[in-house]
């Protein structure tokens, strides 16, 4: 690990004040090496925090509960059980959630000064941004084992083989990840931690609940229905459940994979502008 490296995993911990000008940044081996410390940091933050931890492991059951007992039974999902119905939903809206995390860690990096104390460093300043969003995902993906360990205890009975749960494992993968990069462009031109909570509840909130997540789409009125049925997180949430229990998959998967590409084409740019812009104020 370099000097530099050493300097990163204890920038929390010191009062460096970045006086020195801007360096250029490594070759491409540094940059990789300075996401690796940055996802790492990361990591470190998630497993020390013990909101964090708590949120992870209880969020995830608390929404199978809630939503498998208290409107499951109000919910006419035809032949096909609630709970098997649910578990996709709940899947990707507690993705698209935890997504979210990216940007309350970006936001508190910038109001805290981490970003300024990058500028002097010869590393990859951006690099934060990667480590966050890789961050996120590992998280995601525990708190997913999770809720499949609870569901499978209240009556989640998948027919997906194992060729199915890799598709699956890729869909959500690429979907928090497109999501994280969207939260990262919310952290980044928030003005406080406040506002980034407002604007990824009013980004997500509509999505998930105005998407095929806990009802059958054809229930909902007119215009609603008409947006909920096109919308990126409905194709998503259709893919995952098509695999998991083996419904009619039609074109969710590849409109799935389109609407996730298409947001991380738009999305990691222009967070890398956005970051470019804040560090050379």
């Amino acid at each position: 690990m370099t000097q530099s490296h050493e300097h990163l995993e204890t920038l929390q911990d010191t009062a460096f004040v970045g006086t020195i000008k801007p360096q250029k940044h490594s070759a491409v081996g540094g940059v990789l090496n300075d996401a690796w410390v940055f996802i790492l940091r990361s990591l470190k933050l998630i497993f020390k925090s013990p909101d964090q931890l708590i949120g992870l492991i209880v969020q995830p059951i608390m929404f199978m509960l809630l939503f498998r007992y208290v409107f499951g039974g109000a919910i006419n999902t035809g032949s096909t059980s609630y709970v098997n119905f649910l578990v996709a939903g709940i899947l990707v809206q507690m993705a698209a959630f935890g997504a979210l995390t990216t940007s309350f860690s970006v936001a508190i990096d910038m109001q805290k000064g981490v970003i300024d104390r990058l500028k002097s460093f010869p590393i990859a300043s951006w690099a934060v941004l990667v480590g966050h969003v890789v961050g996120d995902l590992v998280r995601n993906v525990l708190s997913s084992l999770i809720l499949i360990g609870v569901a499978m205890v209240v009556g989640f009975r998948p027919n997906a083989g194992v060729k199915e749960w890799i598709l699956i494992t890729l869909i959500v993968l690429l979907f928090t990840f497109a999501v994280s990069w969207v939260s990262a462009i919310l952290g980044l031109i928030a003005k406080t931690v406040e506002a980034v909570q407002w604007m990824g509840f009013f980004l997500v909130f509509p999505l998930t609940f105005a998407s095929a997540a806990f009802a059958p789409t054809e229930t909902m009125a007119k215009g609603i229905r008409v947006f909920a049925q096109n919308q990126p997180v409905t194709h998503v949430i259709e893919a995952i459940r098509a695999l998991m229990i083996g419904t009619p998959i039609g074109n969710h998967a590849t409109l799935a994979v389109i609407w996730c590409v298409g947001i991380i084409v738009v999305a990691i740019p222009l967070a890398a502008y956005l970051f470019k812009k804040q560090i050379t104020k």
